[in-house]
């Protein structure tokens, strides 16, 4: 997952030809999938990224983990990014993808950084107070950082509050030590 411009490239143009051809919503399930897959295996990354794997053999993993889960576009894109020698960058395109769809869906992306997981009803009051700040609906990622100590971090697009204790007391540290 090395170069976020070559994926965001790659990205574009399937959104823009699964959008042509009136199965991006199939295409987004296929991300999804993917994203998730690569993201949770690390044995996975390791086939993508090495280098002594031979690509047939790497495009047979996939279709064998993917087996009849994915479209023949998304089996189309294994082959383009084989074909260009950009298969470690499959996550990140798949990625890429989802952020793309959901900003044409007129969905948000909002991380929350928190010290413990968040219960369902604090995850619903998040996405009510986003929805409320941003006029969209928001597709909410929790990120656990036990380092906060306490509080939240909530960064939605380029915006960040960082609410955390762990900011506080470098607040408090500064005002101190001036």
């Amino acid at each position: 997952m090395s170069n976020n411009r070559a994926a965001l490239r790659y990205a574009k143009a399937l959104l823009s030809l699964s959008t042509d051809k009136n199965n991006a919503d199939e295409t987004y399930a296929d991300m999804q999938l993917i994203a998730v897959t690569i993201e949770g295996s690390e044995e996975l990354q390791l086939v993508l990224e090495s280098a002594l794997i031979k690509s047939g053999v790497k495009k047979n993993a996939l279709l064998a983990i993917f087996e009849n889960n994915i479209s023949a576009i998304s089996i189309k894109l294994i082959d383009l990014l084989i074909e260009n020698k950009r298969l470690p960058d499959f996550g990140s395109v798949a990625s890429q993808y989802i952020s793309l769809y959901d900003s044409l869906s007129g969905k948000e992306n909002a991380v929350v950084t928190t010290a413990i997981p968040l219960t369902d009803t604090i995850k619903m009051q998040v996405l009510a107070k986003v929805r409320e700040l941003t006029g969209k609906e928001a597709v909410l990622e929790n990120i656990i950082d036990p380092a906060i100590i306490g509080g939240f971090i909530l960064r939605v697009g380029d915006v960040q509050y960082d609410a955390s204790i762990a900011n506080k007391l470098t607040v408090l540290k500064r005002q101190f030590s001036a």
